[in-house]
C-alpha cells in the first residue's frame, strides 16, 4: 500500500484558505442563530476544527421559511419569466466559475474530496447545472386538450412553492445544485440545510446567489442537524415539498414527518449497494480499471458506489489478481496531492463504521485479500479493501457500509447474474461490463435500479435523470424529470359557446 501521506510530501502546496461564511443565510443576510449555538466543522485530513459554524434549529428554520414563503407569495421571483430567471442563473454559474479554486479547496478542508477533481468535475459540474436550468426555465409550459366536449381545456405548469432542500456531505457541491437549480428555474423558493459535516460550500453559494441577483428570501441557507434542523423542515407547516438525499434510515422519518405534517410530497434519493456485472467477454485491463474507479471514486462515500463486483467464472481468477495489483498501487493521502488517488472518510463516526464491517465481512468468513487497515498517523484515512469468497447473506454483500469496500463474487451464468444483481434491498445503480450486445440489452432491462451504465460507470450528465427503486428512494434528480417535481400541474377549463370546431 503506498504511504499514506501520498509519498513525499514535497511538490505540492495546501491553498492558503480564508473561511468567510459560517453564520447562517436568511432572507439575503448572514446572521447568527436565534440561540447563539454554534457547531465545530472539522478537516479529516487530521481531525483538527476548521471552523465555528452557526447551529440552526427550529426557530432559524421558521425565520427561513418565512422568508421563503413571502418571497415566494409576493416577491418577484415565480412572478418574473423564465427567461429573466435564467439570466440570473447564468450569471449564478459565471459567479461559481469564477471562484472554482477556493470552493474546490473548500469541498477538499470540509469533505477531505480531491482538490484535483473538485477543480476539474464537481464545482464545474454545478455550474454546468444551474446553465442547463437556466436554459430550460423558459421553456416550462403546459398543453392544450382536446376535450369530449364543448369546453376549451389546458393545464399550466406552476412552481410548487416553498422547497426544503436536506443535503448530505459526500458531494456537498454537487447535491446543492442537483436541488437547488431546477427548484429555482421552477421559481420556487427554499430552504437548503446543508449536512453538519459539510457546511462551508453551501454557505459561499448563498453569497454568490446574492450577488448574482437572486431576490432576496430565495435561497435560504441554514446549517444545522438532522434531529433538530432537519427535522423542522420535514415537518414544517408552510414548507410544500422536501427533497432528501441521505440514508434510507433517515428517509425513512423524513417522510413519515411530511405525512404527519401537511403532507408535503417528498423525493427521496437514498442508500445503493450496487452491482458491477463483469462477463467472461470483457476487456480484462478495461473491467479491472472500471470496477476500480466505480468501487473507490471518492473514497468509497458515493451511493451508487460499485460494492458488488459479480465476476463471470472463465476471467474471475485474472480479474481478481489484477483487482488487488491495482488497490496495492493506489496512494492514500492528503487529498491537495494531486498524485493522491484517495483521500480521508469523512470524519471520525464514518471511518471507525468502515472499520467495523471490515471486521464483520472478516468475522462472517469473507477471505480479506488487500487492505482493510487503517493508515496514516493522523485523520481518517482507510486502505483499498478487496473482499473474495462473499456470499449473499453477508453484511457486506447487504448492508451499504459507504466506504472503500469491494466485494467480489463469482456466477457462471447471465441468469444467476440478474439474480444476483437484484437481490438486494436497494435500486440505485448497476454496472454492465460485455461486448456483447444482446447480453447487455437483457441484463440492462431485468436489473431493477434507476440507472444502468454499460462499459461506463458514473455515467451522469445534466440532461439523464437519476434516482432509484426499491429503498434506494423515488423521485428524479437531473434532467427535465428533475424540474417536472418542482411543479404542479393545474387543469383550466372553460366552456366553448357558438364554436365552429372542437
Amino acid at each position: 500500500m503506498a504511504a499514506a501521506n501520498g509519498g513525499d510530501s514535497k511538490g505540492f502546496e495546501v491553498p492558503k484558505l480564508e473561511i468567510k461564511f459560517t453564520k447562517l443565510f436568511i432572507n439575503g443576510r448572514f446572521v447568527d442563530a436565534v440561540s447563539g449555538k454554534t457547531f465545530e466543522t472539522r478537516d479529516p485530513r487530521t481531525g483538527e476544527v476548521i471552523a465555528k459554524i452557526a447551529e440552526g434549529d427550529k426557530a432559524d428554520i421558521d425565520l427561513a421559511v418565512k422568508a421563503a414563503r413571502e418571497a415566494f407569495d409576493h416577491g418577484p421571483w415565480p412572478r418574473m419569466s423564465g427567461f429573466a430567471r435564467g439570466r440570473i442563473l447564468h450569471k449564478f454559474a459565471d459567479l461559481v466559475e469564477q471562484h472554482v479554486e477556493e470552493l474546490a479547496a473548500l469541498d477538499t478542508v470540509d469533505a477531505g474530496k480531491l482538490f484535483a477533481m473538485g477543480k476539474l468535475v464537481d464545482i464545474p459540474g454545478g455550474a454546468n447545472l444551474l446553465r442547463y436550468y437556466a436554459g430550460a426555465a423558459d421553456k416550462v409550459h403546459g398543453e392544450t386538450l382536446k376535450m369530449a366536449r364543448p369546453c376549451h381545456g389546458y393545464t399550466l405548469k406552476e412552481p410548487v412553492g416553498v422547497v426544503g432542500h436536506i443535503v448530505p456531505w459526500n458531494y456537498p457541491t454537487t447535491m446543492f445544485f442537483f436541488k437547488a437549480s431546477p427548484a429555482l428555474a421552477a421559481g420556487c423558493t427554499m430552504v437548503v440545510k446543508p449536512a453538519e459535516q459539510t457546511p462551508l460550500s453551501a454557505l459561499f453559494y448563498a453569497h454568490l446567489a446574492k450577488l448574482a441577483g437572486v431576490p432576496d428570501g430565495v435561497l435560504n441557507v441554514v446549517p444545522g442537524f438532522g434531529p433538530t434542523a432537519g427535522a423542522a423542515i420535514s415537518s414544517h407547516m408552510d414548507i410544500d415539498k422536501v427533497s432528501f438525499t441521505g440514508s434510507t434510515e433517515v428517509g425513512r422519518l423524513v417522510m413519515e414527518a411530511a405525512a404527519k405534517s401537511n403532507l408535503k410530497p417528498v423525493s427521496l434519493e437514498l442508500g445503493g449497494k450496487s452491482p458491477v456485472i463483469v462477463f467472461d467477454d470483457a476487456d480484462l485491463d478495461t473491467a479491472v480499471n472500471l470496477v476500480h474507479m466505480a468501487s473507490y471514486t471518492n473514497k468509497g462515500e458515493i451511493c451508487v458506489a460499485g460494492s458488488r463486483i459479480y465476476v463471470q467464472e472463465g476471467i474471475y481468477d485474472a480479474f481478481v489478481k489484477k483487482a488487488t495489483e491495482m488497490a496495492k498501487k493506489s496512494v492514500v493521502g492528503d487529498p491537495f496531492n494531486p498524485r493522491v488517488h484517495q483521500g480521508p472518510q469523512i470524519d471520525k463516526e464514518q471511518y471507525e463504521k468502515i472499520l467495523k464491517y471490515i471486521d464483520i465481512g472478516k468475522r462472517e468468513g469473507a477471505t480479506l485479500v488487500t487492505g482493510g487497515k487503517p493508515c496514516g498517523e493522523n485523520g481518517y484515512y482507510i486502505e483499498p479493501t478487496i473482499f473474495t469468497d462473499v456470499k449473499e447473506e453477508m453484511s457486506i454483500a447487504q448492508e451499504e457500509i459507504f466506504g472503500p469496500v469491494m466485494a467480489l463474487m463469482k456466477f457462471k451464468t447471465v441468469e444467476e447474474a440478474i439474480q444476483k444483481a437484484n437481490s438486494t434491498r436497494y435500486g440505485l445503480a448497476a454496472g454492465i461490463v460485455t461486448k456483447n450486445i444482446d447480453v447487455a440489452n437483457t441484463v440492462s432491462r431485468s436489473i431493477r435500479a434507476g440507472a444502468i451504465w454499460i462499459n461506463c460507470y458514473f455515467g451522469f450528465d445534466p440532461d439523464v435523470p437519476f434516482g432509484g427503486y426499491k429503498m434506494s428512494g423515488f423521485g428524479k434528480d437531473m434532467g427535465m424529470d428533475a424540474l417536472e417535481k418542482y411543479l404542479h400541474t393545474k387543469a383550466v377549463v372553460t366552456p366553448l359557446y357558438n364554436t365552429p370546431w372542437l
